[in-house]
């Protein structure tokens, strides 16, 4: 059976869109020294709740041609009737979705998931305590699944801080609060499956896995640590029938934080640029160099003008580490690279026809059709 990241879709199940618990309208941001006590995560919930909120998104009608979709062949009768029935401006009625999210500071900015308001024509925010908002879309980075929103108000805002996600271990508590199905304020709670995931969504995979229970609706919502901080943000989920199966995935808030900070800036991101085309070490090479195992980056290809052909840097070099980060697969040297500003100078150390050396390269920018 194929499972499928579902949470890359919207929810749309307008029917089960209801009304956010109601809880106090006022709330300090979540201590860091907030302990969960044996009876449960009452208070850890009751603190941090009041932050998450519940994101509806009318998407932009989109054109098409519904008769190209006919199969060739058809009957002209039956081909006009099918006509008949297909919208007559050409284009398809607006989607609706919903999703997560959660306030990150008193003026009111949201954290969700680029694919929760990707298209959005107009954005609805509601709060745990019932009172909605419009808000606005400040940027969105499809490479990460990460959007920023900014709602419409001078309201100061009840608001939850980050966490360090690369303080997590496999085995730690975590708490996950959303919106599944439009069931607002919905508690689940589990623990770090795996970190640092590939589920192969797109070049900067770096997944914290979960069991916590995470279902449609809860795309964007906060996955806490026990001190009620953000170490997350789910997004994802393997599932044979849509529904939680114990398998789900959430950006690390490491991450989600870098990219907050460069949308909030011009609500478009930068990223650093080598100009390699890569691929794993081929097993034999490593034998041949006396590794244990294949490590570093090949490159397969070097783009003209490039950072890295300006470098010196040639077909069948193995680059092991970037800027002092040891790579042991080439997921860590995108993740390095897309992660230098733009003009910043770099240790590179490479293989180059067996023998180690390191160059210095001036990283590039990313062109924007690759962001």
């Amino acid at each position: 059976m194929t499972y499928t990241p579902i949470f890359r879709r919207f929810a749309s199940s307008a029917a089960l869109v209801a009304a956010l618990g109601a809880t106090g309208a006022t709330m300090t941001v979540a201590s860091p020294a907030l302990a969960v006590p044996a009876g449960g995560y009452g208070d850890l919930v009751e603190t941090v709740a009041p932050a998450v909120v519940f994101i509806e998104v009318t998407a932009k009608a989109q054109p098409t041609n519904m008769s190209k979709q006919l199969p060739e062949g058809i009957p002209d009768e039956l081909r006009r009737q099918f006509e008949k029935m297909m919208p007559q401006n050409g284009q398809q009625p607006a989607r609706q979705g919903l999703g997560s999210g959660f306030i990150i500071s008193e003026d009111g900015k949201i954290v969700t998931n680029n694919h929760v308001v990707e298209g959005a024509e107009t954005v609805k925010v509601k709060l745990a305590d019932g009172r909605s908002f419009d808000a606005t879309v400040i940027g969105s980075d499809p490479m990460t699944d990460v959007a920023v929103l900014q709602l419409d108000t001078d309201e100061k805002m009840a608001f939850v801080n980050f966490g360090d996600s690369d303080a997590m271990r496999a085995g730690d508590e975590v708490v996950a609060v959303g919106n599944p199905f439009g069931l607002g304020g919905t508690v689940t709670t589990g623990i770090v499956s795996a970190l640092s995931r590939n589920i192969n969504s797109g070049p900067y995979d770096n997944y914290i896995q979960t069991d916590a229970a995470i279902n449609r609706g809860n795309s964007g919502g906060p996955l806490f640590n026990n001190e009620g901080k953000v170490i997350g943000m789910n997004t994802a989920i393997f599932s044979p029938d849509g529904g939680s199966v114990g398998i789900g995935f959430a950006v690390p808030s490491d991450l989600v934080q870098s990219i907050v900070a460069d949308l909030s800036d011009d609500g478009m991101i930068t990223r650093g640029w080598l100009g390699v085309q890569i691929k794993p070490m081929p097993a034999e090479i490593a034998q041949v160099l006396g590794f244990d195992q294949p490590k570093g980056a090949m490159i397969q290809a070097v783009s003209k003008d490039s950072p890295a052909a300006k470098a010196g840097l040639t077909q069948g070099d193995i680059i092991l580490s970037f800027n002092e980060t040891e790579i042991v697969d080439t997921r860590d040297l995108t993740r390095a690279v897309a992660s230098t500003n733009p003009d910043t100078v770099v240790p590179v150390k490479i293989l180059h026809q067996g023998a180690e050396k390191t160059v210095e390269i001036a990283v590039g920018k990313m062109p924007t059709q690759d962001t």
